[in-house]
Order: C-alpha cells, then structure tokens, then sequence
C-alpha cells in the first residue's frame, strides 16, 4: 500500500493571549500550514520538483524544518549535544537534496517528533533566556520563535506554490 501524508486540522491562533501563548500558538499554525500543504499526497507526489529551474520539494520543505527546528531549538538554545540531520560538510544541502519518495513517511514522523521534542526543551523557558551562537551572537529563547515563525511563513509560501503546481490545490 501506498502511503498518503495524512489530513490535519490546523490549530486556531490565539486572538489575544500571553506573549508565549502568542508565540506558540503563531508557530504551531505555521508547522500545521506546511503539514496541510502535504496532505493528501504519495511520498513519489511530495518529492517531485514542480517549479523549474528549481529543485524545490515539499518532502525537501519537511526535511529542511525538520533539521532547522532541531538546530534552533535543541542544538544552539538547549545546548544539546546531538547530530544535525541530514547536514554535513560534503552535502551542506542533503536536507533538500537527498530525497526518497520510500522514506516520505518516516521523515513525516521525524517532523512530528522533533517538533515535540523541540516544545520540550522550550517548555517552562523563560523567553528572555539568552544562549551565545558558535559566531558569538547573545540571542534568547524569544528571538529563536520569531525566526522560526518567520522561518516558516517563508517557506509556507513556496509550499503554496509546490502544492498547487502538483495538483491544483490551493489554500489559505
């Protein structure tokens, strides 16, 4: 059987809440947005390039938000001493590059999870707490959703773009 990216049901943004409640709540729309802009499709369908010259994929979107939450969140805010995903020196672009329609699936649950295991980590942090990235900039916790949340809106339009070039769809 072929596997199919599951329907989702985007969570509502708060309309007036705390600061933290604002901030998750507006990145938690946005990885539900990328995640409704696969649903419905085959890995073979999610790893098709549908914009030339670009190379652009929605599974390359998941992978690439995948290894980016994991970087932000565990890696530079955490400190986390765990492997980047799909990043190395002689592929700096496998995240986009090196797609298996086969694997589609499983990089869709490694998504999940390390949005889970990211929420974990920020979980009970206080937005002001600040960590020193390798290039010796002090940024904090609330700096790390804003870009997220910017992170994702940006991508969230080329998924626009990629989903109905495949099959017409569109959305909001």
């Amino acid at each position: 059987m072929t596997w199919t990216a599951p329907r989702i049901e985007r969570r509502d943004i708060p309309a007036a809440a705390s600061e933290r409640a604002m901030l998750q709540g507006w990145l938690d729309f946005h990885r539900d947005t990328l995640l409704s802009k696969c649903a419905g499709l085959t890995g073979a369908q999610l790893a098709r390039a549908t914009t030339p010259p670009s190379p652009l994929t929605l599974l390359g979107l998941v992978r690439h938000l995948t290894y980016v939450e994991r970087v932000w969140f565990r890696q530079r805010f955490a400190g986390e001493q765990i492997d980047s995903l799909y990043f190395t020196e002689d592929a700096p672009d496998a995240d986009f590059d090196d797609l298996d329609p086969a694997r589609a699936e499983a990089e869709h649950a490694a998504f999940r999870a390390e949005i889970a295991a990211c929420d974990a980590v920020a979980a009970g942090r206080d937005l002001d707490e600040t960590f020193t990235t390798a290039s010796g900039r002090t940024l904090n916790l609330r700096w790390v959703y804003v870009h997220m949340i910017e992170e994702y809106a940006r991508h969230n339009g080329h998924a626009d773009l990629l989903r109905e070039a495949l099959d017409g769809e569109t959305g909001d």
